[in-house]
């Protein structure tokens, strides 16, 4: 017959934890809960307070209207279902102006392998001596006159990036200051690679 083992009995048979192995299954417990809650914690925490700058993928501005080449009167068939880089210049081109063409001519410089996808184009008005007009023809800048069409559809100068199929889609505003210009042309650079990197055309 078998014995019964009483509440007593099985009290003694239950082995007893040391305090130190006590202490030592609190620390297992506490990483484990570190591990896995901080980094929610700290997730919400992100988004709660804004510490990342979610959701921004490009650098210029998407343009709020529509607009196309054909619109501006620019003939897209000229740039072979090109990528465009347009700068579009003031009426009057100071010296913080000629070093804004100079940078945004390097940022297309700086694409590299990329550059044969890409022309840059700028719009202007005759407010360049011959000297800086020559100096601009051996450039690989495309360089089409201002109209008053133009000038109507975009507002001031900027620069704006165009796609093969001849819509623009990226606004860029021109730094006032000489020292921004460093910014200003990795902007350009970062959304032209992001943009050749996953575009099929062109």
């Amino acid at each position: 017959m078998a014995k019964s083992i009483s509440p007593t009995d099985a009290s003694e048979q239950t082995p007893k934890l040391s305090p130190a192995s006590t202490k030592r299954n609190r620390r297992s417990l506490l990483l484990l809960v570190t591990v896995f809650v901080l980094p929610i914690l700290l997730a919400k925490l992100a988004l709660e307070n804004q510490w990342l700058d979610l959701g921004v993928t490009n650098q210029g501005k998407l343009l709020a209207q529509p607009l196309t080449l054909k619109e501006l009167g620019i003939d897209e068939s000229v740039f072979a279902k090109q990528w465009l880089i347009i700068y579009r210049l003031p009426k009057n081109c100071p010296d913080s102006c000629l070093h804004s063409i100079e940078t945004v001519h390097n940022s297309y410089v700086a694409l590299g392998k990329d550059m044969p996808r890409v022309t840059p184009v700028l719009l202007k008005e005759d407010i360049f001596s011959a000297q800086q007009n020559k100096r601009l023809a051996k450039s690989q800048w495309k360089i089409l006159a201002l109209t008053p069409r133009m000038t109507n559809l975009l507002q001031g100068p900027q620069v704006l990036i165009a796609d093969p199929l001849g819509n623009i889609i990226l606004r860029h505003a021109i730094p006032e200051k000489t020292q921004q210009h460093a910014l200003f042309g990795k902007a350009i650079i970062a959304d032209m690679k992001k943009l050749l990197k996953y575009s099929k055309v062109g």
